[in-house]
């Protein structure tokens, strides 16, 4: 059992509390049992996974898997493994380094401040950057670390879920050719397996021939996960179909904080989980 220090208090409302029951089967029970069963499991069978093992970074696994100990075993040694076998997404997690803050603050992938639907909304601008300056990698690595903090930042997301809303405009020859069927694999092994789940993927202002790379990335998912995925055409303005123009960015029509605003304060939170995100490295596969 955990110990006081650790052990999980559930602080997110009776209406988050029922939808818990009823679409995870989360009871506080429940949650205690197999939280103890998954630590027993890392400290006796799985040594070679060092994970961390508080409640509060188990338990978004257990509930990604709505509390199936089968299923939440196998993602916490994919996501483990993971981190060990993409060095360049998980290490060197500072967002001081240059080339990262540039690319925070350009807000290449920016949660909103407000749920729609209980859910985390994030825009991720697929085509923010320019390809001959920063890698795709580059990008990953930036994203990881603000959805780490954010999961943390708004627990709820944990509960109900993340709305991903990939921004395609600008892309670009320049952009595509990079993106090889191996990077994609792994871009997609990365969605299925990290520890907040992936509700709703929403390519808005996208290209006539989206559906040729979006093939590519269906050809790696799960049939659930295809299922989640819609396409629309006519403008960033689309996002508006999606999720409410009231908590939505300026640039897309909203009555909420600009881009600019949004990688700004993402950076700023980020100084502030900088310690945790440099101890949060050893934490992998061994």
């Amino acid at each position: 059992m955990s110990t006081d220090e650790t052990r999980y208090i559930f602080n997110l409302g009776e209406e988050c509390r029922q939808y818990a029951l009823e679409n995870l089967n989360e009871t506080e029970e429940h949650r205690n049992a197999c939280l103890k069963e998954v630590k027993r499991w890392l400290e006796q069978e799985v040594p070679h996974i060092k994970a961390r093992k508080e409640d509060r970074y188990l338990l978004p696994f257990l509930r990604g898997c709505k509390f199936n100990l089968t299923k939440t075993k196998v993602k916490i040694v994919n996501y483990y493994t993971m981190r060990k076998d993409c060095p360049q997404w998980f290490t060197d997690r500072n967002p001081l380094l240059p080339l990262l803050q540039e690319l925070i603050k350009m807000g290449v992938f920016v949660p909103l401040r407000k749920p729609h639907n209980n859910q985390m909304v994030v825009i991720i601008r697929t085509a923010a950057h320019d390809p001959k300056h920063y890698k795709w990698d580059d990008l990953f690595k930036a994203g990881n670390m603000i959805l780490d903090v954010a999961s943390q930042e708004y627990e709820y997301s944990q509960v109900y879920g993340v709305t991903a809303l990939f921004d395609m405009t600008g892309m670009s020859f320049g952009h595509y050719k990079s993106m090889t069927p191996a990077l994609i694999k792994k871009i997609v092994f990365a969605w299925q397996n990290y520890h907040v789940r992936p509700k709703q993927l929403e390519f808005i202002n996208s290209p006539i021939y989206i559906n040729i790379a979006l093939n590519i990335f269906k050809s790696f998912m799960t049939e659930k996960m295809r299922g989640r995925v819609k396409v629309h055409f006519g403008g960033v303005q689309k996002a508006q179909n999606v999720v409410s123009k009231d908590i939505l960015p300026v640039e897309y029509g909203g009555n909420e904080d600009s881009l600019e605003t949004l990688g700004n304060y993402w950076f700023e939170k980020l100084l502030e989980y900088k310690d945790w995100l440099a101890e949060d490295e050893k934490y992998k596969a061994q």
